[in-house]
């Protein structure tokens, strides 16, 4: 393990974002262990960094995004591999039961976690795995996490990408984009709700507004139509209203550059290229709508950054 101020640097290392729909986790794995620090590496720990990459779901709801890896990273001057996992906010008691089964705290008392359920599950962390959240501000996590995966790009490849000719259908196609300068940018976050921030440097933002979702409020109307139209519409809409949103808040403040994150975007192309359209038109092609690969994982990388910083300050 690295010393820092003469003591080991204990794994494993997370960063988690407990949001009101999705748990995201993501886990660096050590690449460079040396032989003695296997032999004398505890079972417990083997146990959890076997379990964590050498599956690609766990249980009925749990995903590693295998195809967003992060490879040949170097974290805290460590080389390895940063991995995405995600589970649904209701299975959260069943994580904080296997981390109790895996005597998780005997590697480690405190966890660095974001979100909204950091709050909501602190008191079950403490006393089924006898774990200590360190809870971290959400928008912090967000835009440092964000800052971080796009300077280290994806794998040799961009991390930003937006959609050219997004009012074509037929030539409409996602090209990479550079984020190297990237203030100012409006920062979208699309989650169970939506927060939508000006970000002018690393550490100077705001939280412009912000948003939450639509009922269909008419029976009659609802019954009369099949469920995936009702969800089409459904989506349209609330993608519409946020496009619209963005755009008066990026006119608002005098920003070009408006990023979408978070995860309502995963695997829903129609939203994505509903607003790169809604940005275009109403512009008249003077605001671009960017997207990132790893749209909904970047407050729990803020919050693995967090666990490096507070191992640096002790």
């Amino acid at each position: 393990m690295k010393l820092i101020n003469g003591k080991k640097q204990t794994f494993p290392w997370f960063g988690m974002d407990i949001g009101g729909t999705l748990v995201k986790l993501v886990y660096f794995e050590p690449k460079d262990i040396t032989a003695e620090e296997e032999q004398e590496e505890v079972e417990n720990l083997k146990s959890i960094r076997k379990y964590l990459t050498s599956n690609i779901a766990y249980g009925k709801t749990g995903i590693r995004d295998v195809h967003l890896e992060l490879k040949n990273l170097t974290m805290c001057g460590r080389k390895g591999n940063l991995h995405f996992i995600r589970f649904p906010s209701s299975a959260m008691h069943t994580f904080i039961q296997m981390g109790s089964e895996k005597n998780f705290s005997s590697l480690h008392t405190t966890l660095c976690a974001t979100g909204g359920g950091a709050f909501k599950f602190e008191e079950d962390f403490r006393m089924i795995a006898n774990l200590q959240l360190h809870k971290l501000d959400e928008l912090d996590c967000l835009i440092q996490g964000l800052l971080y995966v796009d300077s280290v790009g994806f794998n040799g490849n961009p991390e930003c990408y937006y959609f050219e000719n997004p009012t074509n259908p037929e030539l409409c196609q996602k090209k990479p984009y550079c984020l190297d300068n990237p203030y100012p940018m409006l920062l979208v976050n699309m989650g169970s709700g939506v927060s939508i921030l000006a970000v002018y440097s690393k550490d100077n933002y705001k939280r412009v507004t912000g948003t939450s979702f639509g009922n269909m409020m008419s029976k009659e109307k609802r019954d009369s139509i099949s469920k995936e139209d009702l969800a089409r519409a459904t989506l349209v809409t609330i993608t519409n209203n946020i496009g619209s949103i963005a755009r008066m808040c990026a006119l608002n403040e005098n920003i070009d550059r408006v990023v979408f994150a978070g995860n309502f975007l995963r695997i829903n192309m129609v939203s994505m290229k509903l607003l790169a359209y809604a940005m275009d038109f109403w512009s008249k092609g003077q605001l671009k709508a960017l997207f990132l690969e790893h749209e909904g994982y970047f407050g729990a990388v803020g919050a693995l950054l967090e666990l490096f910083k507070m191992t640096d300050d002790q």
